[in-house]
């Protein structure tokens, strides 16, 4: 049976690969959303997001659909949800937020396509507390209404994963100060606009 260090291994090291924006995207979400709500205890699940690039129209991406679901208790998601996902064929990790081992934790499942067993779906599982990730609404929101910044960051995330094809950790550090740049010009926009 693979390790957990050897699975982490495996996963990090997969292609990198951007690609047109893919219109069939959204209804990828809507279907993998009504299977989660299918299969998993529904006094666990509360809202589910579609998030990432995947959620913003014309915006190349990764072709893998990120979800963001809001769980009312992580612990009872490790013992409940993880098993029927993992049977299912899911990649299961319990996360760091931060970092390779620091708090807070949540569940992430990818998901594969089982005849090539490529990455299809991302699935962060966090509480209604998590402020960090629904943040990453804020930033969805904001490449949605601003295509200009949309674009520049389809043109930072091409060279990124132009120079690491084959670490997804590099890729993804490499994006972290443009999000949070734009995540908080998004905070701050709709602070004024609630005022």
């Amino acid at each position: 049976m693979e390790s957990l260090e050897d699975k982490i291994r495996r996963v990090i090291r997969e292609d990198v690969a951007i690609v047109p924006y893919d219109p069939a995207w959204p209804d990828i979400y809507l279907a993998e959303k009504a299977h989660l709500l299918s299969c998993l205890p529904p006094e666990l699940i509360r809202r589910i997001e579609h998030f990432g690039s995947t959620a913003v129209p014309g915006l190349a991406a990764k072709p893998v659909v990120d979800m963001l679901v809001e769980v009312t208790d992580l612990e009872a998601t490790k013992q409940r949800i993880a098993p029927v996902l993992e049977d299912q064929g899911y990649d299961y990790f319990w996360r760091p937020t931060h970092g390779d081992d620091g708090p807070p934790f949540y569940a992430w499942f990818i998901k594969r396509d089982p005849a090539t067993a490529v990455r299809t779906h991302h699935i962060h599982m966090v509480e209604a507390t998590f402020t960090e990730h629904w943040d990453r609404l804020l930033f969805r929101d904001y490449l949605i209404g601003h295509a200009e910044v949309a674009e520049e960051y389809a043109a930072l995330k091409r060279q990124l994963a132009s120079t690491y094809p084959n670490d997804r950790v590099a890729y993804t550090s490499g994006k972290t100060a443009f999000i949070n740049g734009i995540t908080d010009e998004a905070r701050q926009a709709a602070r004024a606009r609630d005022h």
